[in-house]
């Protein structure tokens, strides 16, 4: 970053603290990663320069042959290890991916039977304040009471009760399988579409650590920089019917131009996760993720659903008598980077919340195993136990840093 010192070096002084902050840091956020060099390569390119309005062979401007080379791959390389009739690889992100579907495939009015955000469903999935559930007819399902887990017969009873348009599968907090095949057949039963948000489990489905919804699903969106490492982005894969309407939705419908530097490292990405290597990290993720909740719930921390299948889970703090963003911030001090969060039947708000939501995908990628899992349990443990402690949290922090020195970031 020579040139950038040099013409700002304001910028540049900030984007070196991320680096460190990045470089010295447990990153235990679910929906973080650490991308390759490549895909750091092609996302700085020099694509970033050009338009590419419409699609491959239908650009609005000229000299776009080596876009549509790019993009063409990019959808090649989905297919390849996603399945799918159609994919678009342009959404500028899963927000985005998601607003194309519903614009495709909802008139606004219409009902949609989604996870409740309490019980781990995202903002997108119907939140008042998002468009989602600002256009649209939100009706919610949640979680069983005593296994936090989906129950499908609750789901059927719903559905037949609001007979919803589309029913949404998918969430950014919920650390169980979900069973698609159960859900297609209820989407059957009451005449709705089945749309499925894979975001958080893109990785392992590739892996075929996590059941695969396209065989299932009319749509299924995804994000690109979770679980599959690339960057922060999204796209669709969608039945061939539906193709021309998605496409129609992301451009013109809610997007000018892709970011076709975004769309090279998609297309990285995608090869990336074609490989041996990457099917081999997405064991670890979930084997680092299941040896963390193990060991925090041997210190006395519940977790919800007792466990979890993928690379996250939540932890409940009410036996420890803290908050989850008190907790957040106080990890936050001994360097170890987490998100408050609501666990299912929540009685505190979005923003105090009674637990905090862990996932292993960053750390995995920095090489850390089930041994490095036992460490950051214990010191997870020790900053909750002496919460308020100033000289306990700056010990947990050089104890922090001596591990993260011990596997550093390989993308600089």
């Amino acid at each position: 970053m020579k040139s950038l010192r040099e013409v700002d070096p304001k910028v540049y002084g900030i984007i070196k603290k991320e680096e460190k902050r990045q470089e010295n840091n447990l990153e235990l956020i679910a929906s973080e990663n650490f991308t390759s060099s490549a895909v750091l390569e092609a996302q700085g390119s020099c694509l970033t320069n050009k338009y590419a309005e419409g699609y491959s062979g239908r650009r609005w401007y000229d000299g776009c042959e080596f876009m549509d080379d790019i993009e063409t791959l990019a959808i090649k390389r989905a297919k390849k290890i996603f399945g799918g009739e159609h994919v678009n690889v342009q959404p500028h992100s899963g927000s985005q991916a998601n607003m194309a579907v519903y614009f495709a495939a909802l008139d606004v009015g219409d009902r949609i039977l989604a996870l409740d955000l309490a019980c781990g469903g995202h903002l997108t999935h119907g939140h008042r304040h998002n468009f989602s559930g600002r256009l649209y007819d939100v009706a919610c399902y949640g979680l069983d009471n005593k296994t936090e887990m989906i129950d499908y017969d609750e789901v059927l009873k719903l559905a037949r009760s609001h007979k919803p348009k589309m029913i949404l599968a998918g969430a950014s907090a919920y650390s169980r399988k979900i069973d698609f095949k159960k859900f297609r057949k209820i989407a059957d039963e009451v005449g709705a579409y089945l749309f499925v948000d894979m975001a958080h489990v893109a990785g392992l489905v590739v892996a075929g650590l996590y059941p695969s919804p396209v065989p299932y699903a009319e749509f299924v969106t995804s994000t690109t920089h979770k679980t599959l490492r690339g960057p922060r982005s999204g796209f669709i894969i969608c039945k061939n019917k539906f193709a021309k309407r998605i496409d129609m939705q992301v451009f013109p419908g809610i997007q000018g131009g892709p970011l076709m530097h975004v769309v090279a490292a998609k297309a990285v990405a995608f090869k990336e996760a074609c490989s041996a290597a990457f099917k081999k990290y997405q064991h670890q993720v979930v084997k680092n993720a299941k040896t963390l909740a193990d060991n925090l719930e041997k210190k006395g921390l519940r977790i919800v659903s007792g466990g979890t299948d993928t690379h996250l889970f939540l932890v409940d703090l009410q036996n420890r008598n803290i908050s989850g963003a008190d907790a957040a911030i106080c990890l936050d001090r001994a360097d170890i980077t987490v998100n408050k969060n609501l666990i299912p039947f929540d009685s505190t708000s979005a923003t105090i919340t009674s637990g905090i939501r862990l996932g292993t995908a960053a750390i995995t990628t920095r090489g850390m195993k089930e041994k490095e899992m036992e460490k950051i349990a214990e010191f997870i443990d020790c900053v909750l136990s002496s919460y308020g402690d100033d000289k306990i949290c700056n010990r947990i922090k050089r104890e922090v840093l001596k591990l993260t020195n011990k596997f550093p970031l390989h993308n600089k």
